[in-house]
């Protein structure tokens, strides 16, 4: 499988694209609990609504849970390996 790869510390994806990729699953998933921002708003007791973490993720590229692998309608969010495996089939 070929994978396009993009380094969101220096082309980070937009509000609006990141409203595409996340679509209509839960936006909760794509914030990553590991990252300082998350823990220092207690994200996880107080979730923020889907327009500000947009902003946040389109500030601040690590607050994005990663790596994220699109194939087709198909997306892997956070490495996990069995999906990862699954998604190359």
């Amino acid at each position: 499988m070929e994978l396009a790869e993009r380094d969101l510390g220096r082309d980070p994806l937009t509000i609006d694209e990141l409203d595409r990729l996340i679509g209509k699953r839960n936006y909760l998933e794509f914030l990553n609990p590991k990252n300082e921002l998350y823990r220092k708003l207690r994200m996880k007791n107080r979730p923020p609504s889907r327009a500000q973490a947009l902003k946040w993720m389109s500030k601040e590229p690590n607050l994005i849970r990663r790596p994220i692998v699109v194939r087709g309608a198909e997306t892997v969010l956070g490495f996990d390996e069995e999906k990862l495996s699954a998604l190359a089939d």
